[in-house]
């Protein structure tokens, strides 16, 4: 199962906790022998969120720096580039239906290589009940999903 996860599930990595998420979900996935995949934004966004925490002296900027590298050179975790011409293409069309592009790069990634895109993000899950959105996932992946950390967690528990 290939799962990319949004950003949310890689701020542990830097030292910023998320309530409610384990703080090793992608060593969890990885043994259960599930393909973790990120796209190169989510570097930029947790890049961007642990210099705002190391501006206001909530983190260290070597955590920060520590934590982007562990996942640059992670071979477990797969980097998918933004510039790839498939992910452009549908997020230029997601960009219809999404305000927040960089959103849509990630919900494209995962459309395009992946299996489920993990987020907790509403506007995405909000797609789901969108026609043109739906159409678009029948036409490149059919059997994709978004899920919620909850869904999956239950699935991975069976």
């Amino acid at each position: 199962m290939k799962i990319l996860l949004d950003t949310t599930y890689f701020l542990p990595v830097i030292g910023i906790s998320v309530k409610n998420f384990p703080r090793n979900i992608v060593v969890k996935l990885i043994n259960k022998k599930c393909t973790v995949l990120i796209s190169e934004i989510t570097l930029f966004e947790i890049l961007a969120k642990g210099a705002k925490y190391a501006a206001s002296n909530f983190l260290r900027a070597e955590k920060v720096i520590k934590g982007i590298r562990s996942l640059l050179y992670d071979d477990k975790v797969h980097k998918i580039p933004i510039y790839d011409t498939y992910v452009l293409l549908t997020a230029l069309e997601l960009r219809k239906l999404l305000r927040d592009f960089i959103d849509c790069l990630i919900l494209s990634t995962a459309i395009n290589y992946a299996n489920i895109l993990l987020t907790e993000d509403e506007d995405i899950h909000e797609l789901l009940s969108d026609k043109k959105f739906l159409e678009m996932v029948q036409e490149t992946n059919p059997e994709f999903k978004i899920m919620y950390y909850s869904e999956l967690k239950e699935i991975l528990s069976e």
